[in-house]
C-alpha cells in the first residue's frame, strides 16, 4: 500500500534525543480541509450549556476532536527518524512524500 501525505511539522524529541518527529498528513485530508474549514471546538457557542453536565459534555466533545486534548487534531501520521535520516531526506514543512507499507513474507515457520 502506497499513500501520499504532506510533511504538516517537524518537531525535536521532546526528551532532548537525537531524533525528530515528522508530522504528515494525508492529501486527501488536506483538499476536503480547504474547502469546508470547521473550527476544531466545534460550532461557535458561548455559554451554550444550561448546567455543569452538559458542560462537561461539550467539553469532551471538543476534547476528543482535537486528539484528547494534546494539541493533536485527527488524521495525523508521525513518525520518528533519527537524525541522519532526517538530514539525508532533506524534509521541510509541506513537502509531498510517499509512504509505503507492505507485510513481510513468512517462510513457514
Amino acid at each position: 500500500m502506497k499513500k501520499e501525505y504532506v510533511v504538516r511539522s517537524i518537531d525535536a524529541a521532546p526528551d532532548g534525543a537525537p531524533y525528530v518527529i515528522v508530522s504528515l498528513s494525508s492529501v486527501k485530508d488536506l483538499k476536503e480541509g480547504t474547502q469546508n474549514p470547521q473550527s476544531p471546538f466545534g460550532s461557535p457557542k458561548v455559554m451554550g450549556f444550561s448546567n455543569m453536565n452538559d458542560m462537561m459534555k461539550d467539553l469532551n466533545k471538543m476534547l476528543s476532536g482535537m486528539g484528547g486534548g494534546m494539541g493533536m487534531q485527527g488524521g495525523i501520521t508521525q513518525l520518528k527518524l533519527e537524525m541522519h535520516e532526517y538530514k539525508d531526506m532533506g524534509l521541510s514543512v509541506g513537502d509531498k512524500v510517499f509512504l509505503e507499507l507492505s507485510k513481510a513474507e513468512s517462510l513457514g515457520v
